[in-house]
């Protein structure tokens, strides 16, 4: 076996390892309990989850979706975000290698990961992410060649600052809140790991996204208008398509201004 296949087989592992976590964070933190103490347990009954069966993926599988001691249904949510976590985790290792650069994303993306479900259970993302996500962003950028500190900074001060000015000019002529301040603050941690280039392209992505779902939404549930959607995922969704196709898709719009 190849070191590249094994490499790119312990990303997914890794990816998944830290998936499970993650589900801890998404399940503790709007709570406010502690994501080290006490380990994993059934929410429903509180038994702790033995070590073989808090194995990624499988462990789902094998328990068949249930609490071994009081059978009560464990949401597929659980897997998924595994899964999730452990194919994002992959994608990275191709496109990057073993690299700092992957690392540095893995963290990034990870993240991102957690706040998409906390926002769409809740409709709140975590201070408790987004601001220690600006500083370590903005710390990588020193050691990231391709990003820089001057980048980065300008990156904190337009995502924070384009959404607080959209936020601010929508209550001003609506006389109600439409975006809350963890938006902007994620918009910002964005910027310090992306980079400002990257900003006007999240915005527009994840305004294009967010659209294309809500008015299908709307239509589905017949809404008039009033459905409150979490922007977050949207946000997410623009930065881990901008990683991945950003500067792709830029330059295929450029050129298509050309002609």
């Amino acid at each position: 076996m190849s070191p590249v296949v094994i490499f790119a087989i312990f990303s997914f592992l890794l990816g998944a390892a830290v998936g499970s976590f993650l589900n801890v964070c998404i399940y503790r933190l709007p709570a406010g309990e502690s994501i080290v103490s006490p380990p994993s347990r059934c929410p429903a009954c509180g038994a702790r989850i033995r070590p073989w069966h808090n194995i990624p993926i499988l462990g789902w599988l094998i328990l068949r979706g249930k609490c071994r001691d009081c059978g009560a249904p464990i949401s597929p949510r659980y897997p998924l975000v595994e899964l999730l976590n452990g194919l994002l985790t992959l994608a990275l290792f191709l496109k990057f290698g073993p690299s700092l650069t992957f690392l540095v994303l893995f963290v990034f993306c990870s993240a991102l990961v957690a706040i998409t479900f906390i926002d769409l259970d809740h409709q709140i993302i975590p201070d408790v992410i987004s601001l220690p996500g600006i500083v370590v962003g903005f710390a990588c950028s020193f050691v990231l060649p391709w990003l820089g500190w001057k980048s980065s900074l300008i990156g904190i001060v337009a995502g924070g600052g384009s959404l607080l000015l959209v936020a601010w000019l929508y209550e001003l002529f609506t006389k109600k809140e439409g975006m809350g301040g963890g938006d902007i603050k994620l918009l910002a941690m964005m910027g310090a790991f992306l980079g400002w280039r990257s900003v006007p392209f999240i915005i527009f992505a994840s305004s294009l996204i967010g659209s294309v779902i809500g008015v299908t939404l709307m239509l589905i549930q017949k809404k008039d208008g009033k459905l409150a959607i979490p922007f977050g995922p949207f946000l997410a969704a623009g930065a881990v398509l901008y990683i991945f196709y950003g500067k792709a898709i830029i330059t295929w719009y450029l050129t298509l201004g050309a002609r």
